[in-house]
């Protein structure tokens, strides 16, 4: 079967109740198919005279750039692309809300949502959710390999490149992270069964000479690989952080790349800092904590967890009585 047609499936099942965004690959493709037959006419010297009316010119269409694939085509990928990781987000946030909330915080949220909150629902949301991230992606690469087959040209990576700097390439979504910590949380409950272990097969936190990774494997055509190490202490990440460059942290190195203090926290950074990791300016703001994240680490590595804390606790107060003393020096004029 076709990709397009196993996508149309998919999104057709998930967008009965849920009402979800896709990415239009009909639509895209249609507008491909005139750009390639313009590219054959105009090869075999054939076809009727240009249309004055026609803003389909095979005379602008060329590998460099192409008025209205470029007018049309790159616009609505993005629009589709913005909605899709914005209902992802939306809706990975809210699951994952429900999954750590508890007592009347909780029974709010279900009586909001109106979703079940047992353990076989939230597994198959979760599976539901990350699936959806991972076909869409799989469809974004698809046609934008389509159009660079079409144009002979790079532009369409250069697209994804573009996208990822605004944000809304999905793979890069700090939630994807999130949701991908709470499938191993589930599997590794002490409430599991078999129909849960059967949900989360694709997913692992493995260790390559003490580093660890997070790993899930989808659809045979795509892989994610998401390093658990702090670029910045080089040490296995403590109450990480992710920015919205995707880059992960600890909290405390990411206070110390933004220039602020934990006092005020990383809302505080200025837009002009930048990530540590790739140097894109203004990702502080809307920083995610993964906490889903933080449960599965401190499960997987109790020894190291129990020590990092120690040390922590006491970095922290430093910093706190520093941040507090200076201020204090402030105010008094010393």
């Amino acid at each position: 079967m076709k990709f397009c047609k196993k996508y149309e499936e998919f999104m057709e099942g998930q967008c009965q109740n849920k009402k979800l965004p896709r990415v239009g690959l009909k639509k895209l493709k249609k507008i491909l198919k005139k750009c390639r037959k313009c590219h054959q006419s105009r090869s075999v010297g054939v076809g009727p005279p240009a249309d004055n009316n026609n803003l389909h010119d095979s005379s602008t269409c060329s590998q460099h750039q192409c008025s209205v694939c470029d007018g049309s085509f790159f616009p609505s990928l993005l629009k589709e692309m913005s909605e899709v990781v914005g209902s992802f987000n939306k809706r990975a946030q809210r699951l994952l809300e429900l999954h750590l909330s508890s007592g009347f915080r909780k029974y709010l949220i279900l009586l909001k949502e109106k979703i079940q909150g047992n353990h076989i629902a939230l597994v198959q949301e979760g599976k539901d959710l990350v699936t959806y991230a991972i076909i869409n992606a799989i469809a974004v690469r698809k046609i934008l390999k389509k159009y660079d087959k079409i144009h002979y040209s790079k532009q369409g990576q250069a697209f994804k490149s573009q996208a990822q700097s605004m944000h809304v390439e999905i793979l890069q979504s700090p939630w994807l992270c999130e949701l991908m910590a709470f499938r191993i949380n589930l599997r590794e409950n002490k409430a599991k069964n078999e129909k849960a272990l059967a949900l989360f097969d694709g997913c692992f936190l493995i260790f390559n000479e003490g580093k660890p990774s997070l790993t899930c494997e989808l659809f045979d055509s795509i892989k994610l690989d998401i390093d658990l190490t702090c670029s910045i202490c080089l040490d296995t990440v403590f109450d990480p952080v992710s920015l919205t460059c995707g880059h992960i942290f600890c909290y405390i190195c990411a206070c110390k790349g933004a220039s602020v203090t934990l006092v005020d926290g990383l809302n505080a950074a200025n837009n002009k800092e930048k990530c540590p990791l790739c140097r894109e300016e203004g990702v502080y703001e809307g920083a995610v904590h993964l906490e889903e994240l933080n449960i599965l680490l401190s499960r997987s590595c109790p020894v190291y967890w129990k020590e990092r804390l120690q040390t922590e606790r006491v970095e922290r107060l430093r910093l706190a009585k520093e941040h507090w003393e200076s201020l204090c020096r402030a105010f008094v004029g010393v």
